[in-house]
């Protein structure tokens, strides 16, 4: 085994790092390995994940972890904003923000997120993708996309959308239910828009952690129309898919995410609001 001589650390990771280590019984360069090859490993089939949909669907919406650790962990992704203010997409590792007033922010700023996922887009397949007429079709065609009902999958699908309805919610404040949350969407509508969906499909058996089934979010390639997605129709599509066999999820170690009770099935209420 080399020597991670060459390797530079900031002081408290490299503290921390021969903190573990000793614990583990192992020299830090050791650990330093394992992490490495393990992360390297999982580089173009990891989903992560920053706090769980049981949490969102309860009103947890304090932020977690920082924008820019979660951008450490991929360059594509959804989520939302703390209070639920807006929806989030990430595309080409850059951050967009859908506001109720439909102004799209393009965040380059540091800040907390209270849910999203994300993963490196880097290894995907094409999928094609003809005569789309809504939102329904579109999943059946990606069914058709996927080898398996237990696996994690990223889409991205850039087409000409004929048309694109979408939604965003607005802010709101902590403990209120994503149900209730919902009943306060602003709703979009456009026709003869070119754009991309970003999205993922999560197996069934994931429901409190993920939101089960399909997730798409929208942006156009102006930057000028996004959101979560309602419907949409388009006559052809590139469209790209990536098998997610490795799922990580960071949970909120501080405030309201300690003391809420998540032991409870999400599916009938992100049924609804999605």
């Amino acid at each position: 085994m080399q020597n991670l001589t060459t390797l530079e650390l900031c002081r408290d990771v490299s503290d921390r790092l021969r903190a573990e280590a000793s614990a583990a019984g192992l020299h830090y360069t050791e650990l330093a390995e394992n992490i490495l090859r393990a992360n390297l490993r999982s580089h173009g089939t990891k989903l992560y994940q920053a706090s769980t949909s049981a949490a969102l669907v309860q009103g947890v919406l304090q932020g977690s972890i920082s924008s820019a650790v979660l951008l450490g962990f991929g360059d594509f992704g959804v989520g939302t904003f703390e209070h639920l203010d807006g929806e989030m997409v990430i595309l080409d590792g850059e951050i967009f923000q859908v506001c109720a007033d439909h102004e799209i922010k393009q965040r380059s700023d540091e800040f907390k997120v209270p849910f999203a996922q994300v993963c490196w887009f880097d290894s995907p397949q094409t999928c094609s993708l003809l005569e789309i007429t809504d939102l329904a079709s579109l999943e059946k065609t990606c069914d058709l996309c996927r080898s398996s009902d237990n696996l994690f999958y990223a889409f991205r699908i850039n087409a000409h959308f004929d048309s694109i309805h979408t939604r965003t919610v607005k802010i709101t404040e902590d403990g209120t239910s994503l149900e209730s949350a919902g009943e306060g969407e602003v709703k979009f509508a456009w026709n003869d828009v070119p754009g991309t969906l970003v999205g993922f499909w999560s197996p069934s058996f994931t429901s409190s952690f993920s939101v089960p089934g399909y997730h798409f979010h929208f942006i156009s390639d102006d930057r000028s129309k996004a959101g979560h997605v309602l419907d949409c129709s388009f006559k052809t599509a590139a469209s790209r898919v990536q098998a997610l066999t490795d799922y990580e999820v960071a949970l909120p170690s501080s405030g309201v995410f300690l003391k809420t009770n998540l032991g409870f099935d999400t599916r009938s209420v992100l049924r609804k609001v999605e």
